[in-house]
């Protein structure tokens, strides 16, 4: 089953209230109206794109270690994917698809990274959670994401659900502010320009990890 098809089982269940979920109809009906309205704004169009050269970045990941942009794109080209935090579900079935696909990445010399704004506690639990052998990195006040074109503040009203449904973002990510970042997947070549983009405002869509298969085959070639 394709990871998008994981990620509509899953909202069909999820949005029809099916336990244990048992949401009602008012939560998702703001969930949907905040993703069209962000869909809207035409935030997507502002993120970093295929041609751009790609912000660096110094991380830590959940161990305190400095992980370099630059000194991965010295080994290979660079899979990165910035999503919202462990406690997003699309997230996780995204990290583990991933993890599912990272031998065909390792065959490109490609190295796979994983961006959230949140803190490395809930860091390593995304480790734990979905079996993760590549860095996830904690991205403090979503700088890089913000870098990217990727970071955009959550409207009051989807605030106050939040409020509601205890996920405290300021706590979460140690930091004041109601951000988060657009899900975006990107393949960075070694000369640090993007070659494949994917951005999208409605959390619920991911591409797959097979799409970026042909951006690292055609980066090897280049290379070779």
């Amino acid at each position: 089953m394709s990871l998008q098809a994981k990620l509509d089982a899953f909202k069909a269940d999820f949005e029809a209230g099916k336990p244990p979920y048992n949401v009602p109809h008012a939560v998702i009906e703001i969930m949907h109206r905040a993703t069209a309205e962000l869909i809207q704004s035409g935030a997507a169009q502002h993120a970093k794109k295929a041609g751009d050269v790609a912000p660096s970045f110094s991380l830590t990941d959940p161990e305190g270690n400095v992980v370099n942009s630059a000194d991965l794109l010295k080994r290979g080209p660079l899979v990165l994917s910035f999503y919202r935090g462990v406690w997003c579900p699309y997230c996780n079935m995204e990290l583990q698809a991933l993890e599912a696909a990272r031998p065909e990445f390792d065959k490109y010399g490609a190295s796979l990274i994983a961006i959230s704004p949140q803190t490395a506690p809930n860091s390593r639990k995304s480790v734990r959670q979905n079996k993760l052998s590549f860095p996830i990195l904690s991205d403090a006040k979503g700088k890089v994401g913000a870098a990217f074109g990727l970071r955009f503040d959550l409207p009051d009203y989807l605030v106050e659900l939040y409020k509601q449904l205890k996920n405290d973002l300021p706590t979460f990510n140690d930091d004041p502010s109601w951000t988060l970042p657009m899900p975006g997947r990107y393949v960075i070549g070694q000369d640090g320009v993007i070659l494949y983009s994917e951005v999208n405002p409605d959390y619920t869509r991911r591409p797959e990890p097979e799409d970026m298969i042909p951006v690292l085959q055609r980066a090897a070639a280049v290379k070779a």
